[in-house]
């Protein structure tokens, strides 16, 4: 079977889906490997080191996906840019990538209508045998460090207790929000640089991971159960809010960095921070939305942008993973080889929607979006136009 990798064309994106090492690895296993030419261009892998690695370089994009029996993508297949990627996938075509469904329901819906067989690793299982190919976990761990060195950039102040002739200054307090992996991730790197750090999430389960990593656990008395499986936290009821949110005045008064992390099962993000919230911060302290992709924690968090209210920093970066495209690319590709390798034999990736993982994350299939939270996503579109 070929494997196809183009470039990937969505604002910003720097990433690849595939790096040298994987093609070797690939190849090894019976698989030819082609890739765009330039692709692994911006994440630091040139054109020849694919050679090397084995892989067939091409230059003409719509011709390679095209050939392609198993396509590989870091984002869903799109048409921008003057290319049609869409257009250009063929009937029985396997895509793999992280290709967000309940986020893209309508580029779900297409990729069924070109009959295509699509795999979404962001909705990989989260079970032991599958963290070898969960992507979200991967780039959600470097959106957690690149998170905190962007406060700790944006602070006006030191992240550690410092002493010198003139005095001792004291360590930068930094609050978490969310101790999934991006959580936990932003306390283990504050604390390495130096930081009081304390975290809450609404899933108690987790308050031995939070202290895990050197940090405080801060949390509220739910009435009612907020986790949704899987590692994933689910909505609060109106009570629990309440609660939360009185917490959160509390913590956030005192902090001098906020990292917000928290999405509900994995892809939408809450509401958690208010304006009234914000305005009763220190001037000169950081928030750092790690949840704008998914619309933000924070109620002035401007996706993409950095606005400043009552002398407060918000931060609601977008895609931070591709702005560390060499290490993101290598783990997210790591990834795909893992979820590919494990499902094939002599250079053949076998489907089994019987298998627990590929059951999973299998979106589309046989003309039809088969991934019941995308079809009720398209439901929700459809009645929101006939609304």
């Amino acid at each position: 079977m070929k494997i196809a990798v183009v470039r990937e064309t969505r604002p910003g994106e720097h990433r690849v889906a595939l790096v040298p090492e994987s093609c070797e690895k690939l190849c090894r296993a019976g698989f030819d490997i082609a890739i765009e030419s330039g692709a692994g261009e911006a994440a630091g892998y040139a054109d020849d080191a694919y050679r090397a690695a084995g892989a067939e370089v091409e230059s003409d994009p719509a011709a390679l996906a095209q050939s392609a029996d198993i396509l590989l993508k870091v984002n869903p297949p799109a048409n921008r840019d003057g290319r049609a990627e869409m257009d250009w996938i063929r009937p029985s075509t396997i895509v793999v990538g992280s290709l967000m469904p309940l986020r893209s329901p309508r580029e779900m819906e297409h990729l069924a209508k070109r009959e295509a067989t699509a795999f979404s690793t962001d909705a990989i299982p989260r079970t032991t045998r599958a963290q070898a190919m969960d992507t979200l976990s991967s780039m959600s761990s470097i959106s957690g460090y690149k998170g905190v060195l962007l406060a700790a950039v944006a602070l006006p102040k030191y992240l550690p207790m410092l002493s010198s002739a003139a005095g001792t200054v004291f360590p930068a307090k930094v609050f978490v929000i969310g101790a999934a992996v991006a959580g936990l991730q932003a306390l283990a790197t504050a604390k390495r640089l130096g930081a009081t750090v304390s975290a809450t999430d609404v899933r108690p389960e987790v308050q031995e991971q939070i202290e895990s990593v050197g940090a405080r656990y801060v949390g509220v008395e739910l009435a009612q159960d907020a986790s949704a499986g899987g590692g994933y936290a689910g909505e609060l009821s109106a009570e629990d809010r309440e609660r939360q949110r009185e917490m959160l005045i509390d913590e956030l008064a005192k902090s001098d960095v906020v990292i917000t992390t928290a999405l509900i099962g994995g892809v939408f993000a809450p509401r958690i921070i208010t304006a009234e919230m914000v305005r009763s911060m220190r001037p000169g302290s950081i928030i750092v939305d790690l949840a704008a992709d998914g619309g933000g924690n924070c109620e002035l968090s401007v996706p993409g942008q950095d606005v400043e209210t009552a002398g407060v920093r918000v931060m609601a970066p977008l895609n931070l993973p591709a702005t560390m495209p060499e290490h993101a690319s290598l783990l997210f590709s790591r990834n795909l080889t893992n979820f590919v390798e494990a499902f094939s034999k002599e250079g053949e990736f076998e489907i089994d929607t019987d298998d627990e993982i590929q059951a999973g994350c299998l979106i589309a299939k046989d003309g039809e979006v088969v991934h019941e939270r995308t079809r009720d996503a398209l439901r929700a579109l459809v009645a929101e136009a006939t609304s």
